[in-house]
Order: structure tokens, then sequence, then C-alpha cells
């Protein structure tokens, strides 16, 4: 079967081993080849990132402009600073490459449309990383919502709230220090809550009213934030993160990731999976999903544990090869509901739309 050949823009620690090593499986010693994609090359503007790209057998490129020209090339996995995102993807699609960019799709809700607008015109696919809807734990509790198991849900809580920015390098970095580029709690960690939310129950949020924490850390961004949403189907529920919050150590920081569904019949639990891992048993933490029901605590096994990042990328290219193309709209949404929440806290908490 063909395979649709990529190539990274943008190869630091994060594109090398969760987008190279295990998106494209370049880890033979972990992963079998994808079916329907292969990376063949790399580039950053470090050049000295072009000996981790040659240990996992990708020819290195000295610019942008040459993964572009090369007609081997038909897509390209955008992992670049935030603040190059759109600027990126929009040259690739111009040069008739499809797209993977990772989240956030743009810095600005214009830039993400343009985006959109430009995968359209030249009929190419472009998706955005929202890997978290492809955890199979992830899975399993929107199958358990929309079966009813848990009776009539009225209530939901989504959260990511860790330590991060109180040492000065941390404190320096794009996350705590550049608003502008997504940074910040609810930029950079409240997206991935709306998202997977959005996902579990198969509705979009319509409505955010959001709060800042107190503001007891030194850095520029927002300490954390406390968001309500309401969705399309009428569900409500929140959203809890923070950069604030030291939760002990690893093990308390990595269960926090997750979320509770409360139904009138059962209350449904998730430790660790609104995070960069899949569940296999390699991994650092062990990912958890419960039901409590009057009768007790069950946990909750999935069959199977796909790697986050090759579904994404897997999907990707078959809508390549098939020429059913994706146009991220999604990521559009998700900025959306991000400039949202900054809004309503500037604002008092009012409710603010999002069509």
């Amino acid at each position: 079967m063909k395979k649709v050949k990529y190539a990274i823009i943008g190869f630091g620690g994060i594109a090398e081993n969760r987008i190279a090593k295990e998106g494209f499986a370049c880890d033979k010693a972990r992963f079998a080849p994808l079916e329907k994609a292969e990376l063949v090359g790399a580039y950053d503007l470090f050049a000295g990132r072009k000996d981790a790209a040659a240990a996992l057998g990708l020819k290195w490129y000295d610019s942008i402009d040459a993964i572009l020209a090369d007609p081997e090339i038909d897509a390209v996995y955008v992992a670049t600073n935030n603040a190059t995102h759109a600027e990126i993807s929009i040259k690739a699609l111009e040069a008739g490459k499809h797209v993977i960019v990772e989240k956030p799709i743009a810095t600005s809700i214009a830039d993400a449309k343009k985006m959109v607008e430009t995968a359209a015109k030249k009929k190419l696919s472009l998706s955005v990383d929202h890997m978290m809807v492809n955890n199979a734990y992830n899975t399993m509790a929107k199958k358990y919502v929309r079966s009813g198991k848990l009776g009539t849900v009225n209530d939901s809580c989504f959260h990511m709230e860790f330590a991060y920015g109180y040492d000065p390098a941390e404190a320096a970095t794009w996350r705590c220090s550049k608003i502008e580029e997504m940074g910040g709690p609810i930029g950079d960690v409240a997206s991935h809550c709306f998202y997977v939310a959005e996902y579990v129950f198969g509705s979009k949020i319509t409505e955010v009213a959001c709060c800042y924490l107190p503001k007891t850390m030194s850095i520029v961004a927002e300490d954390g934030a406390y968001i309500k949403f309401t969705m399309e189907n009428g569900m409500k529920g929140s959203v809890k993160v923070a950069f604030s919050e030291p939760r002990g150590g690893l093990v308390g920081t990595l269960s926090n990731l997750g979320f509770e569904i409360y139904g009138t019949d059962a209350v449904l639990r998730s430790y660790g999976s609104m995070f960069q891992i899949s569940g296999k048993d390699d991994e650092p933490y062990k990912i958890r999903l419960e039901m409590e029901t009057s009768s007790g605590v069950r946990k909750l096994h999935p069959r199977s544990f796909p790697n986050i990042y090759q579904v994404l990328i897997e999907e990707h290219a078959a809508s390549v090869l098939a020429g059913k193309n994706i146009n991220a709209r999604n990521g559009v949404r998700n900025l959306q509901l991000c400039a949202a929440a900054h809004k309503s806290a500037q604002n008092g908490g009012i409710p603010v739309a999002v069509k």
C-alpha cells in the first residue's frame, strides 16, 4: 500500500520523542510501522538537532523551502513555536502539502481561519493535534456517557492543575510569559479540557464564564482559572486549570490530569487520561477510569491502547489517500473558547457566548 510521506518542521524534544518516535513509530523497538504514513525527513532552526534526526534514519533538510520543494514529501507536521504555526502551515498548504499542526492551530482566530480557508481552497487536509480524544480511556468514557449507564448527567469537571513557573527558567518560557502565544493555563491546558469535553459529550460548548485564580505567582500569565461552560445540548460543567498547584509529586500531578462526570446513577472518574500518554504499561503513570455507584467502585479497562499520536497521523494520512480532506475547524473553535474565557475573566466573570 502507498504511504503518505511526511517531514517534520520543528524538531525539538517533543517532536523527536512524541511525534517521531511514537507518532510515526520511529522507535522500532516499541512500535510496528504505521500502515498509511511514513516520516522521512526533518528540519529545525537549530542545526544541532540534525544528529537526533539522523539517529532515527531521517533525511535532514537545511530549510523549510527545501522540504516544500521536495516532490517526495506529501505532507508536513508543523511542530515549531506557536507563533509560527500559521505562517508555516499556510506556506506549506500553498506549496501543495497536506498539514498536521501542533496545538494551538495558531495564536489568533484570524490566522486560524485563514489556514482553514487556504486548506479548503487548495483541497488539502489540515489537522490540528487534539490528540487526547484518541486516548482509549477517554473513548471509553464517551461510550459510557452516551450509553446512559451513568443515568442523567447533570455535572462534570475537567481539570489540569500542576506546578509550573515557580522556577525562574520556567517563568521565562512562553507558557508563563507570552499570553499572545497562548501561554498561561487557559491557552495551554484549558484548551485540552474544552475539546475533550466536547468529544465526550458529543456537543459544542456555546457559553463560558470564567474567573482567574488569586495571583500568587511571579509569572506574566494568569496563575489559573475556574471556568463554567454550557453546551448546545444543555449540558453544564466546569474546567479547572492552574500552574500554581504543587499536587505533591509526580503521582499526584499525573493522577490529577483527568475528569469527573456526575450522573444520577453513577459517577465516572478519570485519572491521568488528560496527558500525553496512551495507557501503555511502560509509561510513567498507569491511567485509571473508575465508575462509582451505590454498590461500590468498578475499574473500567479498555480492550486496546492505541498510541494517541499514531491515531491522529493515520487518520490524516487516510484522508490524504482517500481524497477526503480534513479541515481543522475544531482548531479555530478551540481558540474561540480560550478567547471567550479570557474575555469573561477580564469582565467580572460574565458569561460569554461562543458561536
